[in-house]
């Protein structure tokens, strides 16, 4: 069964971070919170961990999985921008976004979407999922969790451990997630493409 650890929205505890760190560290899949629902994340060059996602979500190969991150300096390492771009992300990060782009060669091979070779980014907005990535120290690999059947992501915490306790190996919950998600901004075509109007303003990107 999966840990669970309730922390504070606004003062996550430490202690209850650095838990959840060392299961990632161990190899481990976590629940977590962020500002657009739960999501499901690993490490990366977790194999195992990405797997155990696709089976959780029941997903294909054309899925585009991402890479969270806690600093918008990280992103250069592992997706390719241009200028436009570049200003573009910035000027609307930290944010309820997610970003599609080419991965560079430090993205895991098996995170990146199978045709296109492209992978997700974003920043959160979440003081909970940030605490946790910075105690970390680097990106999450993880998508959304929504589950088969389903169009939104989960919300809570207590259910998202009655449901997925015996699949994932620890749940985050500070009580503070809605379910809208991430509004997606497509750049992998030469043009910029609003993908899913979701909780960030589409407009700069239109």
């Amino acid at each position: 069964m999966a840990m669970y650890f309730e922390v504070h929205p606004d003062n996550p505890q430490p202690r209850s971070i650095s838990q959840v760190i060392d299961i990632l560290n161990d190899g481990g899949l976590v629940a977590y919170p962020t500002d657009s629902g739960f999501a499901l994340g690993c490490k990366m060059g977790n194999k195992e961990g990405l797997e155990r996602i696709r089976r959780i979500r029941g997903l294909g190969d054309r899925h585009h999985f991402t890479l969270v991150c806690s600093e918008f300096a990280q992103l250069g390492q592992f997706v390719h921008m241009t200028n436009d771009v570049f200003r573009a992300i910035k000027a609307s990060t930290p944010g309820q976004y997610t970003f599609i782009l080419e991965g560079t060669r430090e993205v895991p091979r098996q995170m990146l979407q199978a045709k296109k070779k492209t992978v997700g980014v974003r920043i959160p907005d979440h003081k909970t999922t940030l605490a946790l990535l910075s105690g970390l120290g680097e990106p999450l690999m993880s998508s959304t969790l929504i589950l088969p059947g389903e169009t939104e992501a989960m919300s809570e915490g207590w259910q998202v451990n009655e449901q997925l306790g015996n699949l994932v190996d620890a749940v985050l919950d500070s009580g503070d997630v809605t379910t809208e998600p991430t509004t997606v901004i497509n750049f992998t075509d030469g043009d910029i493409v609003v993908d899913r109007v979701g909780a960030g303003d589409p407009s700069p990107f239109q």
